[in-house]
């Protein structure tokens, strides 16, 4: 088990747990955070689920390089940051216990 920090849309933070090898998308949901959603099922073609991952985190954030889909989908968000990603295309590890991530703004 790992532990996030994850601050939603109203910014209220919440301390979860969770196993890894998952999506990160799915352990928010899973938590029941309440402004999270999902909507393409983590198909990274919605945004919905886009969230900043904190700067110092950076080196947990995943693949260096973010899948053309991903990149295309936050590539056409108004509230896309150097350091955006979707949720769904983060696989949850050892290494990224501790990690902070607030959700981005709905659009």
């Amino acid at each position: 088990m790992i532990r996030l920090k994850v601050t939603d849309r109203e910014g209220g933070i919440h301390a979860i747990e969770v196993a890894t090898g998952g999506k990160l998308m799915e352990a928010v949901r899973d938590a029941g955070i309440e402004s999270y959603i999902g909507l393409c099922g983590g198909f990274a073609s919605c945004g919905t689920c886009h969230c900043y991952v904190d700067d110092r985190d950076a080196a947990s954030r995943g693949p260096g390089a973010q899948p053309e889909d991903e990149e295309a989908v936050l590539e056409g968000s108004l509230y896309s940051r150097p350091n955006s990603r979707l949720s769904c295309q983060i696989i949850l590890t050892e290494a990224m216990d501790g990690l902070s991530v607030t959700m981005a703004p709905a659009e």
